[in-house]
């Protein structure tokens, strides 16, 4: 095989259409554009959600009031690896972990992660755990909680 034996199969490339070229190429006089109307003419243009007339979509349905977006989590994700600073045998919070400058604010939403090694024995409460990071906290000699979390509240922003 050589380089110039290589071609495109079948079908993979078409023509550019070309209109208004004569009768004989198939797109000629009216250069498949119809017959009079708006889009025969040049510049033709409806609006969005425009249907011919018809009331459209956006106006048939009702308006829906109150709609509230679901309150997210924003989840603060922390590895064991970082908890080695801490003391042996100390209980580890989201408030004992800002004491200790290993997280910047406040959260109700602690998850642990199981990347590197903990070499110190801790009793852990977070929102959630990994299965590596139950793992290693126990083989430490540790122990861990998992904390229910806090029932979000309504957004009083997102109101009428």
């Amino acid at each position: 095989m050589q380089l110039d034996d290589l071609k495109p199969q079948d079908g993979a490339r078409r023509k550019k259409k070309r209109v208004g070229r004569g009768r004989a190429s198939g797109h000629g006089k009216t250069s498949t554009r119809g017959h009079n109307g708006q889009g025969q003419r040049s510049g033709e243009s409806k609006r969005f959600g425009f249907e011919g007339g018809q009331t459209p979509l956006f106006r048939r349905l009702p308006k829906i009031h109150n709609f509230d977006q679901v309150p997210g989590r924003d989840w603060v994700e922390l590895n064991v690896g970082a908890l080695n600073g801490l003391p042996a045998g100390s209980e580890v919070t989201a408030e004992s972990l800002l004491l200790h400058k290993v997280l910047r604010k406040p959260t109700d939403s602690l998850r642990i992660l199981g990347n590197g090694e903990l070499k110190v024995a801790l009793n852990i409460k977070a929102h959630h755990f990994s299965q590596g990071a139950i793992d290693k906290i126990q083989a430490a000699g540790g122990s861990y909680e998992v904390l229910q979390p806090v029932a979000p509240t309504r957004n009083p922003k997102n109101r009428d």
